[in-house]
């Protein structure tokens, strides 16, 4: 008896410490924001809701499609008219780098990596680099727009950008992107292919077209056409009367981190010595863009931007910086962790490898990207 207890003690000890182990952003998230608030008692005011609201709305919306199956649907009659290796390594790269501009770099990857892997496994050949091509395209499209990633999102939102002006800054960024894209995948090995997929069908159009009018409302919500709290409202009518389901699916550990960091940054600048150290050394465009890349290597790209937004007014460089930033290290975007988990999940004897090139072609954009931007003017 005492050593069922004993089991059932450490069963109940083992669950969140494996949980905080899993999820290791949301962990070191979560320590800063505790330790932060010996320095400083936190605020509410801190909590950027709109960004909150904005995010949440995403989450329901894009995990209805998930659900629906859209770009699947869409993926699968496209591959069906390809009929070699390297036209359809181009098409799920660049449908990666399009499709993340609309539902972000994350579900892009989850949506279109395992699709690649079905492929390569069909083909027998191994599409790894399709795959890292495919992590950088997401990372790249999403960008181009305030919903493509969470980073993007808050900025957006917290410094009241009009979308002329983003996009304004952020264009040259994408076409880069593509342009180097499209030099490395001509360079591709091809195979001539006989593998047709089947047509899957899409059901619940009738979901389909009420999930796009509120996924247009919250898009409208976020460049400030409408209220957010009108597309907040829209977003729960539409899950309580379509699939109240969905609502345990979505990853709650995203928002909190979230809130976790809002919690942590507004803390410490209010301590005197971070504050006073951060505006000095953020004095330019210049240090703004080079150190967002730089801190983005090491806590990943949206806590960056979370932190470097709170001491400076300079969102042009931030903006370029943390997109850019994406690029490079495993973590420096969490969308590049979620390829990695896939790939090794049915290749782990392939882990270094996959590691290796994917530090050689992430580093390279890194590189190439940061100098062009630099030249051409931050």
């Amino acid at each position: 008896m005492k050593e069922y207890v004993v089991v059932q003690k450490q069963k109940r000890l083992g669950l969140p410490v494996a949980f905080l182990k899993q999820d290791f952003v949301f962990t070191v998230s979560l320590i800063l924001a505790l330790a932060s608030c010996f320095l400083h008692p936190p605020k509410l005011e801190y909590i950027n809701l709109k960004v909150i609201i904005s995010l949440f709305n995403l989450m329901v919306v894009i995990k209805a499609f998930e659900e629906l199956k859209l770009l699947d649907k869409f993926a699968i009659s496209i591959l069906n008219k390809c009929h070699t290796s390297k036209k359809v390594s181009a098409i799920l790269v660049f449908l990666c780098f399009f499709c993340s501009m609309f539902v972000t770099n994350d579900v892009a990857l989850i949506t279109f990596v395992p699709l690649t892997m079905i492929i390569s496994k069909k083909m027998k050949i191994n599409m790894m680099e399709t795959i890292i091509l495919q992590t950088i395209a997401a990372n790249l499209g999403s960008s181009l727009t305030p919903m493509g990633n969470p980073q993007n999102l808050f900025i957006f939102t917290y410094y009241g950008i009009k979308p002329s002006q983003f996009f304004g800054t952020i264009f040259l960024l994408a076409i880069l992107g593509i342009v180097l894209l499209g030099i490395l995948l001509m360079r591709l090995k091809g195979k001539e292919l006989n593998v047709v997929f089947p047509a899957s069908t899409l059901e619940g159009r009738k979901k389909a077209v009420v999930w796009g009018i509120v996924f247009t409302v919250i898009i409208a919500s976020i460049f400030g056409v409408v209220s957010d709290k009108l597309a907040l409202f829209l977003t729960l009518a539409a899950v309580c009367l379509l699939d109240i389901h969905l609502l345990r699916k979505i990853d709650y550990t995203l928002l909190i981190t979230f809130i976790c960091f809002f919690v942590f940054i507004g803390n410490i600048a209010n301590t005197s010595i971070v504050n006073t150290f951060a505006s000095e050394s953020l004095d330019g465009s210049h240090s703004v863009f080079f150190t967002s890349i730089l801190l983005s290597q090491f806590i990943s790209n949206v806590p960056a931007s979370l932190l470097l937004a709170k001491f400076t007014s300079d969102w042009q460089p931030l903006l370029l910086g943390v997109n850019i930033g994406g690029l490079g290290t495993i973590i420096a975007s969490l969308a590049s962790v979620i390829s990695y988990k896939l790939f090794i999940r049915e290749f782990p004897e392939e882990n270094k490898k996959y590691l290796i090139k994917f530090s050689i072609y992430n580093f390279a954009f890194l590189a190439g990207i940061t100098l062009i931007q630099y030249f051409i003017g931050v």
